[in-house]
């Protein structure tokens, strides 16, 4: 037999094994991405909804100039957002429970899940403006998401041994998700609403004190946040610009407290933007925490700007609402491009034009940075 022909038969024989080596590499690829979808993503549906609720606001406020139709656009986009990352952690849970056990009961992942009771919320608002039966059915889910939420948080929390390490800006995520309540639910008409509202905005304003106290006595005593977490800092910004609004919609007046809560937030942001927007603070899924707080930081001073008549202050609103707008638009085509990539590394390409293992595992390891699950992992 010549050496052309024994290299022939044995690159056939190569091949089945290689497609399998293929194939069995882009099924770990395809596990990876589902095991490794953080909880916290649903913080774009937070900040996509805060968005189209301020565009609703200031096209209420200033009128025609400001189009009805951009808070329709950016709404419906959170929307689908909210549903693709449904279906997606659905199938987390159902593939892979053990790592949705873990994430939960993890001390600083498991607060993330407020995330998903308020995107619940916001959604309600959302939806709501177009049928109020969905709008009501989802703000009752959220709301009773997010007191079991800080019911359990709080149990964890005085079972005692926890690590300073773990008091993060995280932790004040499920009082937010309770002001929340107050925030999206002022205007249902249920005869018990009013007492869930008050219920709710008493839980979640003492424990946002609580929690910011221990947070920033963390900051201050303890070593910086990992990297990975640096933008999770302007969490602290959400729990007075939220609390303004619950405030607002529950005694239906902007008056001197709500002045307090709106320009201590503002003094928040504007001490912590420096540390957050650096070059050097890497670039995953963690990003998209300081959507939520930059939407409520937006949303309250339209509606404070509008209450006190200032020309000044309405140009500064409408200037952060746009600003506001073009981060989330850089922080979506980001986090497209990541998915792209991944995309094209791995998933979409069939057995035979599947990558070298090297370049897969790479899109592997890229997707996993990307959703923080090395930081995680404990």
């Amino acid at each position: 037999m010549t050496n052309a022909a024994t290299s022939a038969i044995a690159e056939m024989d190569a091949r089945p094994a290689a497609a399998a080596a293929a194939t069995t590499t882009n099924a770990d690829a395809a596990g990876a991405s589902i095991k490794n979808l953080p909880v916290n993503l649903f913080a774009a549906v937070m900040g996509l909804s805060g968005l189209a609720m301020g565009w609703r606001l200031a096209h209420t406020e200033f009128g025609a100039v400001v189009p009805r139709v951009v808070s329709d656009v950016i709404g419906l986009f959170a929307t689908f957002v909210f549903v693709v990352l449904a279906i997606g952690y659905g199938a987390k849970l159902l593939r892979h429970p053990a790592a949705v056990k873990a994430e939960f009961h993890h001390p600083i992942a498991g607060n993330f899940f407020g995330t998903i009771a308020i995107a619940l919320l916001l959604q309600s608002a959302v939806l709501g403006h177009y049928n109020d039966t969905l709008g009501r059915v989802m703000w009752i889910a959220g709301t009773v998401a997010t007191l079991l939420l800080a019911a359990h948080v709080v149990s964890r929390l005085l079972g005692g041994n926890g690590h300073p390490a773990h008091a993060v800006p995280a932790w004040i995520i499920p009082g937010v998700a309770a002001l929340d309540i107050p925030v999206t639910g002022s205007h249902m008409p249920m005869a018990w609403a009013g007492e869930v509202l008050l219920l709710s905005a008493a839980v979640g304003s003492v424990l946002a004190v609580v929690l910011f106290t221990m947070i920033v006595t963390r900051l201050i005593q303890h070593e910086p946040l990992a990297p990975a977490m640096t933008p999770s800092l302007l969490i602290l910004v959400a729990p007075f610009e939220v609390g303004f609004t619950a405030y607002v919609n529950l005694t239906g007046r902007v008056d001197l407290f709500a002045g307090l809560l709106f320009y201590f937030g503002v003094f928040l942001f504007v001490v912590l933007a420096p540390k957050v927007f650096k070059r050097s603070v890497p670039f995953g899924a963690g990003w998209w925490a300081i959507s939520f707080p930059l939407a409520a930081m937006v949303n309250a001073g339209v509606v404070y700007a509008g209450v006190r008549g200032v020309w000044a202050l309405k140009l500064l609103a409408g200037a952060l609402l746009v600003l506001f707008t073009a981060v989330l638009f850089v922080l979506a085509v980001r986090t497209a491009r990541v998915l792209f990539k991944w995309a094209v590394v791995g998933e979409l390409r069939g057995a035979e034009a599947a990558p070298r293992p090297s370049t897969l595992a790479a899109g592997v390891n890229r997707w996993r940075v990307f959703c923080g699950g090395r930081h995680f992992e404990s």
